[in-house]
C-alpha cells in the first residue's frame, strides 16, 4: 500500500520535505495530543480511548464475519490473508469506530488516526494489544491495572489487589485521580484492610477479611450482640458493655429555644414549639405551659383562650365582635359594610326591568315596530272581507296617523333616521 499524506499543516510540510529530499520513505512526527484532566461531566480520556479499541476489536470481528464464512474454506484462506491486512478492511473498521453523536470518540479518533495507521501496517505483529500500545505507550492515557497518576504508581494495597479488593481505587487505570481508595460498606483504613465504623472482624486471613455489622447504637465491638459493645455511637453511653441512651433532655444537654420544648430520641433529641397559649413550655399541649399568652387566661392548669367579646370591646356603631384564638376582631353587622373605617347601611339596588337599560327614542322605535306588526296583521285580516277587522284596521291607522302629526312625530323621525 502506498502512503498517503497526512492530514493537518506540520505533518504535511513534512511529507512534502521528505519528497523533495528524496527520502526513502516519509519523515513521520507523530504530536501527542495534550493531557487534560477531564470535568466531572466528560469521561476521562482513558476511558475515552479504552472504548475507541473495544469498538475497534468488535469492528474487525464484524468484518471476517461479514465477508467471509461461506464454506469454501481453501478460497477464504487465500482471500483472507490478502484482506486481512488490507487498507480496505481498516478503513471499514473505522468508518463504525464512533458513533455519531460520540464527540469524545471522534475527536480522539482523528488525534490518533495516523498512530492506529502506523499499528495496523507495521505494529501489529510486535504489539498485538492495540489498547495497551495506543492508550498507555504510545498516547499516554492509560496506566495499568491497579495503577493510578501521570507515573502509574501502584494503588494502595498494591497493584495485585488494590484496596485490599475491598474498595475502589481512585483514578485506577487512567493518568489522573489521588489514588484514594473509597471503601465499601463496613471496610474503611487507608487502603481498605480494616473494618469501618459499626462493624467487626467476623473473619480474616492472608488474603481476606470479611467485616460484620455490630449491633444497632455500637461504635466498634466484639460481636454482633448488644453485649459485645466497646464503643458507642453519638448520643449512647457504654454502660457494662452495652450502650444506653442518653436523656438529652433529662440531662439539660438540649439546646431548644424560648418557646420550645425538649423530646428525647434513640441517639438524640428533637426540639418542638410550645402550644400557642404558652410563653415557654415543659412539654405539649397548654396544660404543660410556664406562662399563658396574651389572650389567655389560666383555669386551673391549663391556659384557655379569653372571650374578649363578653366585654365591651367593639365600640363602633353597628360593629359586632368575633372572638378568635387568643384574640378578637370588630366586624360590621350583618346588613352593613365598612367604607373608610365606619359601618354604613348597604344599598340594595332596586331590580332592573326589561326596558330599564332603553333610551326614551329607542321605546319609541320599539313602539313604532310594534304598531307596524299589528297593522300589518289587522290588513291581512281586513283584506279577506272581515266587516270587523276592516273597522279595526281603518282606526288602527288614523290613530298612528294622529300619533305621526303630533308634537313628537318630528323627534321620533329624527331618531329613527339617525338609527336610534
Amino acid at each position: 500500500m502506498a502512503p498517503r499524506a497526512p492530514r493537518g499543516l506540520a505533518p504535511a510540510l513534512l511529507w512534502g520535505l521528505s519528497l523533495f529530499l528524496g527520502l526513502p520513505g516519509p519523515v513521520w512526527v507523530q504530536l501527542s495530543p495534550p493531557l487534560k484532566s477531564s470535568s466531572p461531566t466528560e469521561p476521562h480520556p482513558c476511558h475515552t480511548c479504552r472504548g475507541l479499541v473495544d469498538s475497534f476489536n468488535k469492528g474487525l470481528e464484524r468484518t471476517i464475519r461479514d465477508n467471509f464464512g461461506g464454506g469454501n474454506t481453501a478460497w477464504e484462506e487465500e482471500k483472507l490473508s490478502k484482506y486481512k491486512d488490507s487498507e480496505t478492511r481498516l478503513v471499514e473498521v473505522l468508518e463504525g469506530v464512533c458513533s455519531k453523536s460520540d464527540f469524545e470518540c471522534h475527536r480522539l479518533l482523528e488525534l490518533s488516526e495516523e498512530l492506529v495507521e502506523s499499528w495496523w501496517f507495521h505494529k501489529q505483529q510486535e504489539a498485538p494489544d492495540l489498547f495497551q500500545w495506543l492508550c498507555s505507550d504510545s498516547l499516554k492515557l492509560c496506566c495499568p491495572s491497579g495503577t493510578f497518576g501521570p507515573s502509574c504508581l501502584p494503588c494502595p494495597g498494591g497493584a495485585e489487589r488494590p484496596c485490599g479488593g475491598y474498595g475502589q481505587c481512585e483514578g485506577e487505570g487512567t493518568r489522573g485521580g489521588s489514588g484514594h481508595c473509597d471503601c465499601q460498606a463496613g471496610y474503611g483504613g487507608e487502603a481498605c484492610g480494616q473494618c469501618g465504623l459499626g462493624y467487626f472482624e467476623a473473619q480474616r486471613n492472608a488474603s481476606h477479611l470479611v467485616c460484620s455489622a455490630c449491633f444497632g447504637p455500637c461504635a466498634r465491638c466484639s460481636g454482633p450482640e448488644e453485649s459485645n459493645c466497646l464503643q458507642c455511637k453519638k448520643g449512647w453511653a457504654l454502660h457494662h458493655l452495652k450502650c444506653v441512651d442518653i436523656d438529652e433532655c433529662g440531662t439539660e444537654r438540649a439546646s431548644c429555644g424560648a418557646h420550645q420544648f425538649c423530646v428525647n430520641t434513640e441517639g438524640s433529641y428533637e426540639c418542638r414549639d410550645c402550644a400557642k397559649a404558652c410563653l415557654g413550655c415543659m412539654g405539649a399541649g397548654p396544660g404543660r405551659c410556664k406562662k399563658c399568652s396574651p389572650g389567655y387566661q389560666q383555669v386551673g392548669s391549663k391556659c384557655l383562650d379569653v372571650d374578649e367579646c363578653e366585654m365591651a370591646v367593639c365600640p363602633g356603631e353597628n360593629e359586632q365582635c368575633e372572638n378568635t384564638e387568643g384574640s378578637y376582631r370588630c366586624v360590621c353587622a350583618e346588613g352593613y359594610k365598612q367604607i373608610e373605617g365606619i359601618c354604613v347601611k348597604e344599598q340594595i339596588p332596586e331590580s332592573a326591568g326589561f326596558f330599564s337599560e332603553m333610551t326614551e327614542d329607542e321605546l319609541v322605535v320599539l313602539q313604532q315596530m310594534f304598531f307596524g306588526v299589528i297593522i300589518c296583521a289587522l290588513a291581512t285580516l281586513a283584506a279577506k272581507g272581515d266587516l270587523v277587522f276592516t273597522a279595526i284596521f281603518i282606526g288602527a291607522v288614523a290613530a298612528m296617523t294622529g300619533y305621526w302629526l303630533s308634537e313628537r312625530s318630528d323627534r321620533v323621525l329624527e331618531g329613527f333616521i339617525k338609527g336610534r
